[in-house]
């Protein structure tokens, strides 16, 4: 698979993340909202390589072929996004998250470009009837978002009904549809809509069942540059485990017991 060549001399130890707090306090706040944002988190130096990656992994992708899906599995076709799946710091949050025992799940590219229309309401799943087994995304906003540009939105609370098939084409579709009477379970709040706001060098947990949805990306704004990168405890098939055979195969270092499914 093609390689940006720029990424060849780039250290797998690079610094990626300043300092951050994420102690019991911040790991409730996940818990309870089904997201938590660590504003400007990324350094200068992971900003900068994002953004050539995920350049690379842009180009590529606007001419697909058969076989050949480089946003889906971002992380095969480019030797920094590589990297970060066992990037010190990176394991590091991610067992913040999840304890010990994790898996690499998947890293895909979330580019869009001034003009795109983002995305409707949506959830994930994975063991939907056993809350022991957590799965979390990781999202690099590398230059950020404003609400009403390609901004990420979430439905605190919406995690926790562990409904893989929550749909919404619009904030309306949604309110009247699977959000209408919907309390939060642990608070008896209605569930409501949040409008997130990331400055350039966001990072943003999210728990895979929270519902979520992205507003479109303004025609004059540049490209909103971002990558997720998903892990998960083992115990369950992953519906979303995007790896192939030959990836997984792969010896990159520090990743030893992080690519099997279980």
């Amino acid at each position: 698979m093609s390689q940006n060549p720029l990424n060849a001399c780039l250290g797998r130890r690079d610094s990626l993340l300043h300092a951050y707090t994420f102690g019991e306090q911040e790991r409730e706040k996940l818990d309870r909202d089904g997201h938590f944002v660590l504003p400007g988190v990324l350094t200068p130096d992971a900003q900068e390589n994002l953004t050539r990656s995920l350049s690379h992994i842009h180009e590529l992708s606007r001419t697909p072929t058969e076989g050949h899906e480089p946003n889906r599995f971002s992380a095969e076709y480019d030797s920094y996004l590589e990297s970060l799946i066992a990037h010190p710091q990176m394991l590091e949050l991610a067992r913040k998250v999840l304890g010990d025992n994790i898996r690499y799940d998947h890293c895909v590219s979330l580019n869009r470009p001034g003009g795109n229309g983002g995305i409707g309401w949506h959830s994930h799943g994975y063991s939907d009837d056993d809350p022991s087994l957590g799965f979390v995304r990781i999202f690099f906003y590398v230059n950020g978002f404003e609400p009403d540009d390609g901004g990420l939105k979430a439905v605190p609370g919406s995690h926790l009904y562990r409904d893989a098939k929550i749909h919404g084409r619009t904030d309306d579709a949604l309110r009247e549809g699977w959000l209408a009477g919907k309390t939060h379970p642990e608070t008896n709040q209605p569930l409501e809509i949040e409008a997130l706001f990331a400055p350039p060098g966001t990072v943003a947990l999210m728990w895979t069942h929270a519902a979520h949805a992205v507003s479109p990306r303004k025609p004059d704004s540049d490209t909103r540059w971002c990558v997720v990168y998903a892990y998960r405890n083992p115990g369950r098939p992953s519906g979303a485990r995007w790896i192939t055979p030959e990836f997984e195969q792969k010896p990159i270092p520090g990743t030893e017991g992080l690519m099997s499914l279980y």
